[in-house]
């Protein structure tokens, strides 16, 4: 249940409807109590005594009375459905901007399929949890201890033998609801893992078609589909044994008030009456027993999902922000320095992903990195914007820790460009002014003709207003990075950070995007991570890494007579070097002698 204290908060915005609704609550059940003592007196006073006038007006106060519990009924939904959407809205939005603070270690930890589970079918869960608390969740234990009083009031001595099979059938109730709720668990469980591959495989389903891989993500889907389908299957089978189970205690009952009733009719010690009252009082106590059975599958859906909502709304973001951190200034100049600085992911401690890492990047500089794949060469990078914090040492900026720079300061200093290119639904000129929204139309051109888009922009149906399809399928992948790095170019960033952001255009726009980046080398500091090396042959300075190490900078020319790494990485791409103070003229990816 702490689980569902904790969400407590999302309903107190909402305590005046809550009130008002279990207010009509309380009143429809006093409503329907009143009903079994009207009954009694119709057949004690009015059939009994043959008094027609008594009856009639007792029969036309039970349908005020069933007209006004219609109405109630109606208000108390009402109340109680506003409750509970605004609980299921403010929810989903706090589930939200918690994603939206989560560091990257945390988006590693959270798959996209296990987010999306809890910002849907588990905030609905939770949302049914409160609506139906609010109306036949509070009602059912209000009635059966309103109908227990009269019981004891009716008749004390069988009102007594009955409490043995109400404490029995309330034990079976509690028993179903603690049991169900680690197998609703498991079934979310097994529906987050089936949603993650329904959304890995309609995102890459070009590349499954591409590769005919077709029956094998069947396969996948299939295994993942039988594994919530078993799961459910069980709960399913577990669940539909309440009610037979119930349904003996029930039938049980009656005839217990019905055998020992009857006796005390004919010793003269009860009226018929008070025996018709007296069943009605058992349906009234065992009639919310059945509910609250066919309701605990609401609850402890609703309980397994609050513990879910609760492992995000609880999870701290790995990379913190300083209380006492201070902006960025305006006018800095963006040395970054490395000091001996060691990265490992989420504390595996037994596999650093950089170790002992030294660099100084000179306001302006362009340093590029290389490396094998798997090197370390994007989590370098991903270090600078804090998208993750170093396990030792320290990255400054102008000689300030990064880690005491606000947050939000330092991004906006920063212009990104990733090895996806990912583009938002919306317009062409949208994407590029996604981080910075009031630019204006000559600015939106400006930062497309540095990153070489402007030309096929102009060509498409209506220009910098044609609509992107989601993801950008109706692009290239050249198309989308040149796009990327206009949107990163837009915030005119102190530094700029492109991982392997030129890989799927031509060398010759390669070279066209590097000459306009050049230009205006002077407001930035950039880091170029790459494969192919012509893209960082002019580079300030050129960083190798291997195995998370810094294993050679410098120059091209200093490095061709330093490092024989980076020889045989050119002489794989380029062939044989070039004399120091030559530049190479790249085109097509050769060499020209």
């Amino acid at each position: 249940m702490k689980h569902i204290r904790k969400l407590f908060h999302f309903i107190k915005p909402y305590w005046k409807l809550a009130v008002v609704a279990l207010v009509l609550l309380t009143t429809l059940v006093f409503s329907d109590l009143a009903i079994p003592l009207l009954i009694e007196r119709i057949i004690d006073q009015g059939i009994k005594q043959k008094n027609l006038t008594l009856v009639i007006q007792t029969s036309v106060l039970m349908l005020g009375i069933s007209l006004l519990n219609t109405l109630i009924a109606i208000g108390n939904n009402k109340y109680s459905v506003l409750v509970g959407e605004g609980v299921g809205r403010d929810l989903r939005e706090a589930i939200f901007v918690k994603i939206q603070s989560f560091s990257f270690g945390n988006l590693d930890e959270f798959t996209t399929g296990k987010l999306v589970v809890r910002l849907t079918s588990d905030v609905s869960a939770v949302k049914s949890l409160v609506q139906i608390s609010l109306r036949i969740g509070t009602r059912a234990p209000l009635l059966m201890i309103g109908s227990l009083i009269l019981m004891f009031k009716t008749d004390p001595h069988l009102a007594l033998t009955l409490i043995p099979l109400l404490l029995v059938t309330t034990g079976v109730i509690v028993f179903f609801s603690i049991a169900m709720e680690p197998m609703f668990r498991a079934v979310q469980q097994k529906l987050d893992r089936l949603n993650t591959v329904l959304q890995e495989n309609i995102a890459g389903a070009r590349l499954v078609k591409a590769f005919v891989r077709a029956d094998y993500e069947g396969e996948r889907f299939e295994v993942a589909n039988e594994d919530y389908t078993e799961r459910s299957i069980r709960l399913m089978q577990f669940m539909s044994t309440m009610s037979p189970v119930l349904t003996i205690f029930v039938n049980i009952g009656i005839v217990t008030v019905i055998w020992y009733g009857g006796l005390q009719v004919i010793h003269g010690n009860l009226m018929v009456g008070q025996i018709v009252a007296f069943t009605n009082y058992l349906f009234t106590t065992m009639t919310p027993l059945i509910m609250m059975t066919m309701l605990s599958n609401t609850w402890a859906n609703g309980i397994a999902s609050a513990r879910r909502v609760n492992e995000v709304l609880d999870t701290v973001a790995e990379v913190q922000e300083d209380p006492n951190a201070q902006p960025l200034p305006d006018q800095a100049l963006a040395r970054v320095v490395f000091n001996n600085v060691s990265f490992h992911y989420c504390g595996d401690v037994e596999r650093p992903i950089l170790e002992g890492v030294n660099l100084v990047a000179e306001p302006g500089q362009t340093i590029a990195i290389l490396g094998a794949t798997g090197a370390g060469k994007s989590s370098l990078i991903n270090l600078i914007p804090r998208f993750y914090d170093v396990t030792e040492g320290q990255i400054s900026i102008d000689g300030v820790d990064i880690r005491s720079i606000q947050t939000d300061s330092l991004l906006s200093q920063i212009g990104i460009v990733p090895q996806e290119s990912i583009l938002f639904s919306g317009t062409v000129g949208d994407n590029i002014r996604y981080g910075q929204p009031e630019a204006t139309q000559e600015e939106v051109v400006a930062a497309a003709q540095a990153a070489q888009a402007h030309e096929f922009i102009t060509r498409l149906p209506r220009g910098y207003e044609t609509h992107i399809e989601e993801r950008g399928v109706n692009l290239s992948g050249g198309q989308k990075q040149r796009i990327a790095i206009a949107r990163a170019l837009i915030t005119q960033p102190k530094i700029l950070i492109l991982d392997d952001s030129t890989s799927a255009v031509d060398v010759e726009t390669e070279t066209k995007i590097q000459s306009a980046l050049e230009n205006n080398q002077r407001k930035h500091t950039s880091f170029v991570v790459a494969q192919r090396i012509s893209t960082v042959l002019n580079a300030d300075k050129i960083l190798v890494i291997d195995r998370g190490q810094i294993v050679a900078q410098g120059t091209h020319a200093q490095l061709m007579q330093s490092s024989p790494i980076y020889q045989e990485i050119f002489d794989s791409q380029l062939g044989n070097g070039f004399h120091e103070g030559e530049r190479p003229q790249i085109f097509d990816g050769v060499n020209a002698k």
